[in-house]
């Protein structure tokens, strides 16, 4: 047995694997760790529970299996209700050995609250250990198992799971090399979310010290839309909305159930589909008030933050899959009102953004609404309260599909990880990357570095006067203030959990 793949952890002897992308060798990788007890059975909609203990050595060499979840969305994870339910489990990447306390980046994955896996491609933090960082990426659950209001269940099973896995790293993260008082924990998008709901969350308190947010998206949710939407769950599947009553259900169903909630036809009789039904629940033990409404008040001020989104978020949907049709005026100024949006405001839209048709008008209004406006405001929020906050916009436009991605949602996702290679960055970048990319990649991974290790991410923070922004893009720029023209059209917008 080769000792430089064996990790003696608090709980047990864990072998890994040599790291298949590790460019120089050294990097070893641990897959499918155990971080909590399978969600099921008598822990079913429960709060996490401790894993059973390793007996001699447990074999890490292949990935654990991701929460359940359906092909709803682009980045499910292949699952099937033959799938092992132990899905409660983190990857390591590691170059350190024992005593040498690099800093930790731990790794939430996005998916809109409804898919995803820390053992996507996307996500391989192989180039990430060879920069000095050891990497956790963790699955937690997601859908109605991590999310779902149950009455006489916690809410927010899957920010409990992270949290579980954040505390796993906090006793185990030694025995990998890795620092476990300097610990940043990163998402993107509704991975973004979940670590901004932490930042605000009493039982996570001093388990991390520093965030990475990409894209976040502003939706959280009363517990009353919670219920609401379960309610709705609880009519498709037939069940009363109890606890008892789900539990008895296989996981295949709550995901059949979720493809119903979610589809709707509108007045056309047009069948749509909206992105998710889940989101971070604010009202309870869990997540006492919005994170926003919590970081205004200094609750998180001693973490320091790095936030930033890409310019043309929305179209990564507008373009792959949704139904976007804006008829007419009318249209867009009904769906404009529902972002809280008036026509002085949408005037203001057009003359920031002359030239755009309606469609892409609104495309635009979206991005912003979905996750730059919400972006901006968190990290100017938090400066405001004290805290130390950096800002990025991704400028780099796609080449797929001739150009109509621009600046989408989840391109900075293999420039940050380095995985240009994979089947999501190859179809991002319309093939193989170009030298101009792969200098990016490395200008945008040596960032994440220096901010994991030292909290500067190497441009100025922001501060109540002015927010600095670092527009990643073939040729960087810094902007002393944020040069975008439509922050001042969302001054006095509420944000505010629907």
């Amino acid at each position: 047995m080769d000792a430089g793949l064996t990790v003696d952890t608090p709980t047990g002897r864990l072998r890994g694997a040599p790291a298949p992308r590790s460019q120089d060798g050294t990097v070893v990788l641990h897959q499918g760790i155990p971080y909590a007890a399978a969600p099921f059975g008598t822990h079913r909609f429960a709060a996490p529970a401790p894993p059973e203990p390793i007996d001699g050595v447990r074999e890490c060499t292949a990935p654990g299996p991701p929460a359940p979840q359906g092909a709803l969305l682009l980045g499910a994870a292949e699952w099937s209700p033959e799938t092992s339910l132990e899905c409660l489990v983190l990857n390591v990447w590691s170059s350190a050995r024992p005593g040498a306390d690099a800093p930790v980046l731990v790794w939430i994955h996005g998916g809109a609250y409804l898919v995803g896996s820390a053992s996507e491609p996307t996500y391989d933090g192989t180039l990430l250990a060879e920069n000095g960082l050891v990497v956790v990426g963790v699955n937690y659950r997601v859908g109605f198992e991590g999310f779902g209001h149950v009455p006489g269940c916690p809410d927010n099973r899957g920010l409990l799971d992270q949290i579980a896995a954040l505390r796993w790293v906090r006793e185990h993260i030694r025995a990998f090399g890795g620092d476990p008082d300097n610990v940043t924990v990163a998402g993107e998008s509704a991975g973004a979310g979940a670590v901004v709901a932490l930042m605000a969350m009493p039982d996570a308190r001093g388990l991390f010290h520093r965030v990475i947010a990409h894209s976040t998206p502003g939706d959280v949710v009363r517990t009353e839309t919670a219920r609401l939407v379960s309610e709705r769950f609880a009519e498709v599947l037939g069940v009363p909305l109890e606890a008892e009553a789900l539990a008895a259900l296989p996981p295949e169903k709550l995901l059949a159930a979720t493809e119903e909630v979610l589809t709707r036809t509108d007045s056309s009789g047009r069948r749509t589909r909206s992105m998710t039904c889940f989101a971070p629940v604010v009202g309870g033990p869990e997540l006492p008030e919005a994170p926003l409404e919590a970081i205004a008040r200094g609750e998180a001020c001693g973490i320091e933050l790095l936030t930033g989104h890409n310019l043309h978020e929305y179209r990564l949907f507008s373009e792959l899959g949704q139904n976007v049709q804006v008829d007419g005026e009318e249209a867009l100024q009904r769906k404009c009102a529902r972002l809280g949006l008036g026509p002085a405001e949408v005037a203001a839209y057009r003359q920031a953004r002359p030239g755009l048709c309606l469609r892409d008008l609104y495309v635009s209004i979206m991005g912003d609404a979905m996750f730059g406006e919400f972006t901006l405001r968190l990290a100017e929020t938090h400066a405001a309260a004290g805290g130390h906050a950096h800002v990025f916009r991704l400028a780099l436009e796609s080449p797929a599909l001739g150009g109509r991605l621009g600046a989408c949602h989840a391109l900075d996702l293999p420039f940050a990880f380095g995985t240009l290679d994979s089947e999501l960055g190859a179809f991002l970048l319309d093939g193989a990357p170009t030298d101009a990319h792969r200098a990016l990649s490395c200008r945008l991974m040596n960032a994440w570095h220096s901010f994991a290790a030292t909290g500067d991410a190497g441009w100025p923070p922001v501060t109540t006067g002015a927010t600095p922004v670092k527009i990643w893009d073939e040729a960087d720029e810094l902007h002393a203030h944020d040069p975008s023209p439509t922050r001042e059209i969302w001054r006095g917008i509420d944000l505010a959990p629907k």
